[in-house]
This record gives structure tokens, C-alpha cells and sequence, in this order.
């Protein structure tokens, strides 16, 4: 026998979703469509506000500004973690979110890199270590996110995929995890299962939306219930989350975000029948 379930935690962005509505309710609705709730940068929301909607929230940005390299940057990065750290407790959000760099409100690196030199990438590494310690001190976990250089981020340093495991790897700590983003990935680099398989003992996080667009599954070339059954496959039971924008309706997009990772699997042998079932309940 099987059952048809979604064998992952599955959240969704409130900052791409419901956007007619204040931050508040869109959170609201998307916890009432019994998704976990993601937001990006915490200091200008009432986070006061959003613990009080009793949603779960899944992750949030980890950092104010700052970056993995520089002098300067990196104590500004780790300073703005700090912050994000006791943000993160205040709405009780067990990931924050890393780039490669500080994004501008237009997703555009603040400081873009056409060159990452050796250097950089052992500078790199040493502040992500500093980063999980914060991490581990707090009981937080940090995800370093994947992102694409030819649509969305031009000039970001660590960006691809590869990048961003290579880092999580050479730090190797529960509290760096890396977040990885397929609609990113598929621009980028393509091959998303083999990724999925590389990448599985260090993802703390994977996030999805359809290409090109950035919207739900469905509306692009990524065949996502392929995704799905593969990853089930491999055995990840953690958070899914839709960073993507709704085509048209978001309930309509919360809908095909379900449906896509959503699929048949063997039912407990120790389940009980339909029948048995109603009749322990007296029906």
C-alpha cells in the first residue's frame, strides 16, 4: 500500500507571497495554509508582531551588512550576525541566511568581485568558522546561500553552488549548513539531482521556484515532482522552502508548491486499514 504525503517540511517566503497584504498578514495566511514562514532582513519589521501570529518560522537573513573577506567588512558581518542571533530568538528562527556578500535592495552585490583569489577563499572560510561558532553558542544554525551570476546577482562572490559547498565543507560544522537554492542552481549550473546527491550531508535548507520567472512549480522548465521523489530517494525529510514569486494567486502558488512535493510512499506496515481505522474511532 502507499500513501501520498510530503515527506518534508515545506515553508514558504512571506516577503514574494500575499504581497497586497501587510507583512504581518501575509505571514498569518501562509501559517494558516500550514507552511512554515520565511522572511529576509528583520530590523525594519515588528518582530513582536510576527512571534504574536504563532506561525513557525523557518529561517530568516542572517546579517545586516558586511562581508566574508575584508577586514572592515568581515567585523561588520560578524557584528550584524550578533543582532540577527537575538533577532532570531525573538520569533524563534532556528536558520539564518548567508551570501557570499552583502546584497543592495535590488539583490546586487554591494561590493562586487570579478575575481575571487586564493586568498579570499581562505579568508572566507576562517569568518564562516567564526560565523558557526557564533551559531553554536546560540543554538542557531547559519546557511550559506547559492546564488546565479547571469540574472539575478551579477558580481557576487562564492556563488555558485559549487562555491558555497566548497566553503560549508572546508568549515565542516552542524552550524554552517549550506541553503540550496535549485532556481538558482538551474540557472547557474544545471544537473539539480546529482547536485541534490553532492550536496546532501551539509544542506540545511533547500529552496525552490521554477525557471525562467522565479515562480511556483509549474510554470517553468524544472520538472519538480522529479526532484522531489529523488530527494525522498535519498532520504532528506528537512525544510523545503518556496523563495518564488505566485505567477498570479498565492494560494494558487502555495497549491503547486504542495502538489510538487507531494508523492507517493510505502505506508507503514504498522499503519492501520481505512476500516480498522474507522472503527477505532466509532464510525
Amino acid at each position: 500500500m502507499t500513501r501520498t504525503t510530503s515527506p518534508f517540511v515545506l515553508a514558504a517566503s512571506a516577503e514574494m507571497l500575499y504581497r497586497d497584504r501587510p507583512f504581518t498578514e501575509r505571514v498569518t495566511r501562509i501559517a494558516e495554509r500550514g507552511f512554515q514562514v520565511e522572511i529576509w532582513g528583520w530590523s525594519a519589521k515588528d518582530l513582536d508582531a510576527l512571534a504574536a501570529t504563532g506561525a513557525t518560522f523557518s529561517s530568516m537573513t542572517g546579517y545586516l551588512t558586511g562581508n566574508l573577506t575584508d577586514p572592515d567588512g568581515i567585523e561588520a558581518l560578524l557584528s550584524s550576525a550578533r543582532a540577527s542571533l537575538e533577532a532570531a530568538a525573538r520569533i524563534d528562527s532556528p536558520r539564518l541566511n548567508l551570501h557570499g556578500t552583502g546584497l543592495d535592495d535590488k539583490g546586487l552585490p554591494v561590493r562586487p568581485v570579478e575575481t575571487v583569489t586564493p586568498d579570499m577563499w581562505l579568508t572566507a572560510a576562517a569568518t564562516l568558522r567564526r560565523l558557526a561558532e557564533l551559531g553554536e553558542a546560540a543554538g542557531r544554525v547559519f546557511t550559506l546561500e547559492n546564488l546565479n551570476l547571469a540574472v539575478d546577482h551579477p558580481g557576487t562572490p562564492f556563488a555558485r553552488a559549487a562555491d558555497t559547498l566548497t566553503l560549508v565543507r572546508a568549515v565542516d560544522s552542524p552550524y554552517l549548513r549550506m541553503n540550496l537554492d535549485l532556481y538558482h542552481a538551474q540557472i547557474g549550473e544545471g544537473n539539480l539531482v546529482e547536485l541534490c546527491r553532492r550536496a546532501l550531508p551539509y544542506i540545511g535548507e533547500i529552496q525552490v521556484a521554477d525557471v525562467p520567472g522565479r515562480c511556483e512549480p509549474g510554470t517553468g522548465e524544472i520538472h519538480y515532482p522529479a526532484i522531489a521523489r529523488a530527494l525522498h530517494a535519498l532520504g532528506y525529510t528537512g525544510v523545503i522552502g518556496l523563495e518564488g514569486w505566485a505567477r498570479d494567486d498565492s494560494d494558487a502558488a502555495l497549491d503547486a508548491f504542495r502538489d510538487a512535493f507531494t508523492i507517493a510512499v510505502p505506508a507503514s506496515p504498522n499503519a492501520p486499514t481505512t476500516d480498522s481505522a474507522a472503527a477505532a474511532v466509532g464510525t
